[in-house]
């Protein structure tokens, strides 16, 4: 092993190859000759190793826990599982033209509303409004179909599939019919205000004028999208070479 004096011999030679004699002295003498040495890097006392241990273990055990209740927590269904399970289908106790009424007179006001000073007059701006308008609730009949079977079928909008539209008749049955090559006509009863009030007869009695309509058709080939995305959709007034 060498000695002290071997080692600062050993030293002052590496410093010499690089240093003249004065600089070797001063770094000699400022940076080595008194600099402690330390054989291993100082560590903390075994207490706190123990406490940093513990620390680390608590929150990986948190770690760990949290995982296990996010795998254990129920995910959303995906569109299989709402199909198979039923979720979006009528139940069959419900099936019932009297169930769906309240509903449909909801609905006749929605569309009063939402239709405006245009359910007198119609056009452009009623058929905007219409389009990205909600089915649900509606009474609706097939006024013309590529298949002759389906035309007069009439009745209240249980569903507005993609695709199909589900009626419950007054007979209490369920037809599906695919909007694709259909056309559906809607009756709204409007209350013209000009017309509100009672005609003088020549009898004792007075009559009121009956209510007006506003009647309207629906292409379905145009509306081939669920209600959701329907009302996001932006439609223009171009020429239907199938009607």
């Amino acid at each position: 092993m060498a000695t002290n004096a071997e080692a600062a011999a050993t030293t002052r030679s590496l410093l010499a190859r690089a240093h003249s004699p004065t600089t070797v002295d001063r770094i000699y003498t400022e940076k080595i000759q008194f600099r402690n040495l330390y054989l291993r890097p100082s560590s903390p006392p075994p207490s706190a190793l123990a406490t940093q241990k513990n620390q680390r273990d608590a929150r990986r055990k948190a770690r760990d826990e949290k995982k296990t209740r996010q795998k254990q927590r129920p995910g959303p269904l995906s569109s299989r599982k709402r199909r198979a399970l039923g979720l979006h289908d009528a139940p069959r106790k419900g099936r019932k033209f009297a169930v769906y009424e309240p509903l449909h007179r909801l609905w006749l006001g929605y569309i009063r509303e939402i239709l405006g000073s245009d359910v007198y007059g119609g056009g452009q701006g009623a058929g905007a409004k219409l389009s990205a308008a909600e089915f649900h609730g509606a009474e609706i009949e097939v006024s013309r179909s590529s298949c002759p079977s389906r035309v007069g079928i009439k009745g209240i909008v249980i569903k507005d599939a993609k695709h199909v539209f589900e009626i419950i008749t007054r007979k209490n049955e369920v037809k599906i019919v695919p909007k694709e090559g259909t056309m559906f006509k809607v009756e709204v009863p409007v209350d013209d205000p000009s017309e509100d009030k009672p005609v003088e007869t020549d009898g004792p009695a007075e009559e009121t004028k009956p209510a007006g309509r506003f009647v309207f058709e629906i292409h379905g080939d145009q509306l081939l999208l669920r209600g959701a995305d329907r009302a996001n959709k932006k439609y223009k007034v171009h020429f239907l070479k199938d009607v």
